[in-house]
């Protein structure tokens, strides 16, 4: 394929009789080819035998840059094939407004990588082509709008980055933006707040859409529907955080700046800051109406405050004093009064119903964040220019916070009627009502937890003040686990967010373990002296890494903000990496045993998911992020350290950590803390680049762990094992490594015949006889099908190869030569494999996945075999012969392959006919168990018949190829017999006279069970002599 030929493509999509056949040859084409890209990326043995190919999307993307010559009978077609492939490869479905990938891992990278082509094509020719433009942005918004139950995420990014490249020209498209306008109210909360950030450059621009939307959620704000008016929420949040009133502080955490030139317009010369100060104060009217609304629109109001605050600081005054007339309808102001909040007029009942009304947490933590804010930035500029006029609500609130703390530490849990004696249930009034409460205060408690500690300066008083509040919400918390556990309701989808910002919870962490400052040694000691707050505060970390992972993004300020997100997770990253690797969990353990994880292992699982976050999210940061760990790193120093050497340098902590935990003894072996290990040097190890030497000395110290260690922990050994695979294949090819670990299992599980006795082989400690199967026996069939998968992807290449070429009769002699080395290697791995099974075939191994995918993959190696044989009678017609290699090939798998394979198979339906007839017997006593016992025995032997029909076509072709090349490969094939099904008549009778016998016997069956068995095999021996 070339840039040529799918230009001439695209251009027969213009006869209607071909454009569905072009589409999905183009669309087959791309997928291919990034289905290619990703096996040559993770196989070393193929990259070392196929050359790098062009990308198919620098090709087609070619297509594009060229088609800007009056290439117009392939610019319709581009469009076309664009929008195919989004639509075709997006993701896929919306369960609980997360998107769920239908497709499994691996095949979800190409489709990815279709979908951005999609994407690309379509930006790119909207750049180039004016013509088209209009035509782009109207199915892009059809879209948008029409497929409210599907992801879009992908078509909205496409409008974003359309809209910034040309916010102007999109002016003379107003109209179908406005039309869009329309469906606000219909359309989910998500797709409402991705639309409105896209066109937000178009509203600095064109007043005409602006008015148009305002109209809009005016409309939706008083519509009957709940998600129409969050979504007119979302809407004026939007315009107040874009339209600055003049005057307000320039915002350098802006999350969204419109990097282009052509809206460096000054805003203010089109609208007056007068015009912009009165549109911002009729928003604020609109949105305090809001305040009397449901609590989910409420709260969507005060998570937007402290943007809109930060953005616009000249609507502080209006913003706060909002806040602050809202805190007075639920705070005692009595200073006597226990307790503070008058919880009771934050929930509304309706009869049966009762639901949350005020969210107060989110009121107090949006109060807290906004005068912090206010402090820092404002208060500081005003005191220059000597203005106090705004001076009331700061001081008002900052009274009430410190009064409401104190009162707060002086309530006891009775106060708020939430002591243990209280019903939690979910399924009584009362107890929804006391759940709700019992949030509440919970969520008070984190609030002013940061608000003290903020304001604090490190002040001892202030300290204990924090520590009181945290026991307040401890008290709180265990009861609800407790009741949780009782009466097993979930509360998980509740307590998995902190109302501790990410920056806070960075400091906190910091000053916990990091600061050493003398001033501060005796207020700090106070928390230190807490386990449970020390590992509260780690646990909450790890509760925003997790969110980050699962949305891109952290709740509270700034948590939108990619940047702030990357700068705290840094911070995060380096006091746990100093808590883990200065004190050790064995040693935290040792010290004091209490419920529940130690520091230590809170800190390493911290580190575990915030590395897999970094990869997931800021791959272009690596390098800025490993730095940051860098204790030793200077600012200036000027020899730039690559981002292989600065990973080596962490994995060698985490080798240290998992070393040590190995030389304890196996009763203190911590399974969790190890399986996390490997987890951590897995991630790590992707940074590595796979020609370097520290890689090489990743996989020779992988592999000695392997070898030496033999701890009985299926788990741990699966994680290994992974990580072992991962960095062989990037290395060179794991044929060997099966091979070796194939005997081990053998070893220990022992032959099918019991009366041979296998000869043990340790190439790997990590084999033993609690982990060879499942286990291990799993991992290496899954890798020996990937094998499979590169050698039948070489030999489809290989026939492609052949089927193209068309050689003189004088140079078939030489035909095949350029493609000797692929052969020969594809030989060589068939050879190495074919002694692979030959081992598992022949052992012992229990009922269930293992033999079941052990024959599927058997299956899968006779028609690779196959495939092979096919590639050589297509070989054949142009050249003289064969490669000796292949006969060598054919020889071993008639000698160690296929006499083995029937043995196997009698091994298992010998397994199955007991399994069968102990069902029989105990399916009075257990008829359920009796049932999946039956059903399991039936689904293991299903891949039989199939694995002989592939045996058996496997021996078809070899006698065409023998016939076609004049070698008798037959001759090492010895053609089952097991297949014939002549009846011998004396045996038979033999056989039936001895199943009457048994019948007679079967009185006593119950106390000769374990005796069952043998007579079983020699009968079912009986049956295979009956059978030849």
């Amino acid at each position: 394929m070339c840039p040529f030929s799918i230009a001439l493509l695209l251009s027969v999509t213009r006869i209607q009789r071909f454009e569905e056949q072009v589409f999905d040859l183009l669309k087959s084409s791309v997928i291919k080819s990034f289905k290619d890209l990703q096996l040559l990326q993770g196989s070393k043995f193929l990259q070392n035998l196929v050359p790098n190919r062009c990308c198919v999307s620098t090709m087609i993307l070619k297509v594009v840059k060229n088609s800007v010559h009056s290439w117009d009978h392939v610019t319709q077609g581009l469009v076309e094939f664009g929008f195919i492939l989004m639509d075709s490869y997006g993701p896929k479905k919306i369960l609980d407004g997360k998107t769920i990938e239908t497709s499994s891992g691996l095949s979800r990278m190409p489709n990815q990588y279709a979908c951005k082509l999609g994407a690309n094509i379509l930006l790119e020719t909207f750049k180039i082509h004016e013509m088209i433009r209009q035509e782009i942005l109207e199915q892009v918004l059809n879209r948008v709008v029409t497929r409210a139950s599907f992801p879009i995420s992908h078509f909205l990014d496409l409008l974003s980055n359309i809209i910034m490249y040309s916010p102007l020209i999109l002016q003379s498209c107003s109209s179908k933006v406005t039309e869009t306008f329309d469906y606000l109210s219909f359309l989910p909360l998500q797709t409402v707040q991705g639309l409105l950030k896209a066109v937000q450059p178009l509203l600095k621009v064109s007043m005409s859409i602006r008015d148009s939307l305002i109209l809009v959620l005016r409309k939706a704000m008083f519509a009957s529907q709940l998600d129409a008016r969050k979504s007119a929420v979302a809407g004026f949040l939007l315009l107040l955080k874009n339209f600055k009133v003049l005057g307000s502080l320039s915002s350098s955490q802006c999350s969204q700046s419109i990097g282009v030139s052509q809206v460096y317009v000054d805003v203010h010369s089109r609208y007056s800051s007068v015009a912009n100060e009165t549109f911002c104060l009729e928003i604020m009217d609109s949105l305090r109406r809001c305040l009397g609304q449901q609590a989910d629109v409420r709260l969507m109001l005060y998570e937007g405050f402290y943007d809109v605050l930060r953005r616009n600081s000249q609507l502080a005054n209006s913003v706060m004093q909002t806040l602050l007339s809202q805190l007075k309808q639920f705070y005692e102001p009595e200073p006597d009064v226990l307790p503070p909040l008058k919880l009771e007029a934050c929930i509304l009942t309706q009869g049966d119903q009762i639901s949350l009304q005020e969210p107060l947490d989110y009121l107090l933590c949006c109060i807290q964040h906004c005068l912090a804010w206010h402090k820092s930035r404002v208060m500081p500029l005003q005191q220059e220019e000597e203005e106090e006029e705004e001076e009331g609500f700061h001081q008002d609130l900052d009274d009430m916070l410190e009064s409401i703390t104190h009162r707060m530490i002086k309530s006891e849990l009775e106060d708020f009627e939430l002591d243990k004696s209280a019903d939690f249930s979910q399924s009584t009034g009362i107890g929804i009502k006391n759940n709700i409460c019992a949030f509440l205060v919970m969520g008070v408690c984190e609030v002013l937890i940061e608000y003290n500690f903020s304001i604090g300066n490190f002040s001892k008083n202030k300290f204990e003040e924090v520590l009181s509040l945290f026991i307040c919400y401890k008290k709180l918390s265990d009861i609800l686990n407790e009741k949780a556990g009782k009466g097993k309701t979930k509360m998980a989808n509740k307590t998995n967010d902190s109302f501790l910002s990410m920056k806070f919870v960075s400091d906190l962490l910091t000053a916990l373990f990091r600061d050493s400052t003398q001033s501060h040694e005796e207020s700090l000691s106070v928390l230190r002296s807490s386990s449970d707050f020390m590992r509260y505060a780690v646990s909450v970390a790890l509760l925003k890494v997790q969110q980050l992972k699962e949305t891109g993004h952290v709740s509270g300020p700034d948590g939108q903000n990619p940047e702030k997100v990357f700068q705290n997770l840094c911070n995060i990253t380096r006091v746990l990496l100093w808590r883990y690797t200065s004190i050790p969990t064995s040693v935290e353990e040792s010290g004091k045993k209490e419920k529940g994880k130690s520091i230590s292992l809170l800190c390493l699982e911290g580190l575990q998911k915030i590395f897999s976050a970094v990869q997931q999210f800021y791959q272009p940061k690596i390098h800025q992020f490993l730095r940051a760990l860098d204790a030793t790193d200077k600012e200036e120093e000027e020899v730039e350290v690559s981002i292989t050497h600065r990973a080596a340098f962490q994995i060698r902590q985490f080798q240290r950590s998992l070393l040590n935990l190995l030389s304890g003894q196996e009763e203190d072996f911590n399974s969790k803390e190890a399986l996390l290990l490997v987890t951590v040097l897995s991630n790590l190890s992707k940074l590595l680049e796979p020609s370097s030497a520290q890689f090489v000395q990743m996989l020779s110290w992988t592999t000695k762990i392997c070898k030496e260690n033999s701890w009985e922990d299926a788990s741990f050994c699966k994680g290994l094992m992974n990580l072992l695979f991962s960095l062989h294949v990037l290395h060179k090819s794991p044929v060997t490594l099966l091979r070796d670990l194939s005997q081990d299992i053998h070893g220990h599980l022992g032959d099918i015949d019991e009366d041979i006795e296998v000869e043990k082989t340790n190439h790997f400690a990590m084999v033993n006889l609690r982990t060879a199967a499942p286990t291990v026996c799993l991992l290496v069939l899954s890798q020996a099908e990937k094998v499979l998968e590169e050698v039948d992807w070489l030999i489809t290449k290989l026939k492609g190869q052949v089927g193209q070429e068309i050689i003189p009769e004088e140079a078939s002699s030489q035909a095949t030569l350029p493609n000797h080395p692929i052969e020969k290697a594809i030989i060589i791995q068939l050879g190495t494999l074919l002694t692979f099974f030959h081992e598992l075939v022949q052992t012992a191994l229990p009922s269930g996945s293992c033999v079941d995918t052990l024959l599927k993959d058997l299956c899968k190696m006779y028609t690779i075999l196959t495939a092979l044989v096919k590639y050589y009678l297509q070989v054949c017609q142009r050249s003289t012969g064969i490669l000796k290699n292949m006969e060598k090939l054919v020889k071993l798998s008639g000698s160690h392959l296929t006499p083995v394979c029937y043995s196997f198979i009698s091994y298992v339906q010998n397994k199955r006919s007991t399994s069968l007839k102990y069902t029989g017997e105990k399916k009075k006593e257990k008829s359920a168990a009796g049932a999946t016992a039956m059903a399991r025995a039936l689904r293991e032997t299903k891949p039989i018949p199939n694995l002989i029909f592939a045996i058996e076509q496997y021996e078809k072709f070899l006698i065409h190829l023998s016939k076609k090349s004049k070698v008798n490969l037959m001759q090492h094939i010895k053609l089952s017999t097991s297949r014939d099904f002549k009846i011998k008549g004396n045996i038979l009778d033999m056989v039936l006279r001895e199943e009457e016998e048994e019948e007679n016997e079967e009185g006593t069956a119950s106390e000769h069970e374990g005796q069952n068995k043998e007579p079983a095999k020699k009968k079912r021996k009986k049956e295979m002599k009956c059978l030849s």
